[in-house]
Parts: C-alpha cells; structure tokens; sequence
C-alpha cells in the first residue's frame, strides 16, 4: 500500500496546478489556471481526434495531460517573457522530476517519456499536442475579457512553427487568426474612445 501513499502525495502536489495561473482569462474574468488550460486542450485533443484516424488518441491525451506538469512547481511563464530564459524548458522538466520524484519508477518513467516527447515534439501526436496547445491559448485569449493592455498581436506569430504544417492545424489557426485580428482593432477602439473621453 505505500505506493498508493505515494500517487496521493503526487496528486496532492499537482494540485498546484488548480491555483497556478496563466497570462489567460476567462470569458467572465477570471484568470485561467493552468488546470484550466489543459482541461480544454484534453477536450480539443477529444474532439479533433476522429480527423487523425492513424493517431493514437490515449496516448494524444496522456501528452496533453502531463505537458505542464513541471508548472506544479516552477509557475507559468508567458510566452513573452519565455524569449528571455532560454532554459525554460530545462527547468520545467527539473520540476517534473522534482514533482514526480516518489512515484513508482514505472509511473515516473512513463510520465516523464511522455513529457520529452511533447517537449521535443517527437511523433505526430506530441506534434499535434504542440500545435493544440498553442491554438487553445489563442482561443482562450480571443474568449477571455483581457486586460486593455494586452498584445492580441503577439499571438498572430505565437506558435506558428506547431501549427503551419498540419492542414487541421493551419485550418484552425487561420480562423483563430481572424478573431485574434479582431480583438486587436476592438481593443484599439476601445482605448483609444476612452483616451479621448478622458
């Protein structure tokens, strides 16, 4: 029975991931968790899967899941500031070690595979993750009541390199691309109409 012991102290510790925010707000407000954000990549994962018939669809899933796990530990950092820590990703699978360092060596091994092959986009279904990943964060970014100062533009690029090859992906991201150009003329107009009124 220890190891039960063990997965409850695991689960304990992702837990974090419920409190864990992200630059990302909801359609009411408020701001998304990290929890948050890989819940709806997992639906997206669900509900795309039936356009990839050769795609393992569990293990799609199993990468979705763990993709930010390390973030139980470390935070989310934005994909702005991510230009300015290049080891990001060295420290993220640091704190997934840390996290997953009393689970069964099985459970850690499988967990932590998964993570590499997401982090190096190894095979189409971490490829697909990434590119999600991206999407669902512009689509959570187009939803959300954002802040007056946010840069809906960054995201004309952001992820691009996940999300060009793949025809679904491209597809997606180009209707993402129109609603994130949008936003970005709604916020200019709003700004600047209350500059004006000031």
């Amino acid at each position: 029975m220890t190891h039960l012991s063990a997965l409850l102290d695991f689960l304990r510790a992702a837990e974090a991931l419920k409190h864990t925010t992200r630059v990302a707000w909801t359609s009411t407000g408020q701001q998304e968790s990290v929890a948050e954000h890989t819940w709806r990549l997992c639906l997206m994962a669900l509900v795309l899967a039936p356009e990839y018939p050769g795609i393992d669809v569990g293990k799609l899933l199993r990468i979705c899941i763990v993709h930010d796990l390390g973030e139980a530990i470390g935070g989310d950092i934005s994909a702005a500031l991510q230009v300015h820590m290049p080891d990001k990703a060295e420290q993220e699978r640091k704190d997934l070690l840390t996290l997953c360092a009393g689970l069964p060596e099985h459970t850690r091994e499988e967990i932590v595979a998964l993570w590499d092959e997401y982090a190096q986009a190894a095979t189409p279904e971490a490829r697909i993750a990434k590119g999600l990943d991206k999407l669902e964060t512009i689509l959570q970014h187009n939803q959300g009541a954002m802040p007056d100062d946010f840069d809906f533009r960054f995201n004309l690029q952001y992820g691009a390199t996940y999300t060009t090859d793949d025809p679904l992906l491209r597809a997606i991201r180009a209707l993402l691309d129109e609603e994130t150009e949008r936003r970005a003329r709604e916020q200019e107009a709003r700004v600047g109409s209350s500059r004006s009124a000031t």
